[in-house]
């Protein structure tokens, strides 16, 4: 898996992975609204296999959502979730990193709890009948998850 950052030099390699994530999420003809950065992760074929976008960074607070998609779990290696975090934490500076997950992606709670998220429901927050995971990850618990102890944490 080759991992790909989008720029400001590329703002077309950028929208596209935004709306690959958002069609992934919420079907096509969604978008994020405000300023989001991306990164893709390529396959040996070099095909699409997952992307991740960071968006509502409210830098005084030190928070920053992320959403993603994927047509594969193998996309999810430790560089890739080293990389992905690295940026939040080491690059931006944030205290936070959080996702909003489906309450039925059981699959994801179970990885994102095992490197160090706690996880909240939050009822009603995507309809009437239909409640949310809040997934959130402190720079600390990421800092002391165990699971780079190759990398040097800043």
């Amino acid at each position: 898996m080759r991992l790909r950052w989008a720029s400001s030099r590329e703002p077309e390699f950028n929208a596209m992975l935004s709306r690959w994530i958002a069609a992934r999420i919420w079907g096509e003809g969604q978008a994020f609204p405000g300023k989001i950065l991306c990164f893709g992760v390529f396959d040996d074929a070099g095909e699409l296999a997952a992307s991740i976008g960071y968006h509502n960074w409210n830098p005084a607070a030190g928070v920053i959502e992320f959403s993603g998609a994927a047509t594969t779990p193998r996309w999810l290696t430790r560089d890739v979730l080293f990389q992905m975090f690295e940026y939040p934490f080491d690059q931006l500076g944030c205290q936070m990193t959080f996702a909003r997950i489906a309450p039925d992606n059981t699959r994801l709670q179970r990885i994102l709890t095992a490197y160090g998220f706690a996880a909240t429901r939050l009822p009603r927050m995507r309809g009437r009948d239909r409640d949310e995971i809040l997934m959130t990850l402190t720079d600390d618990a990421w800092r002391s998850n165990g699971f780079h102890k190759e990398k040097s944490h800043g």
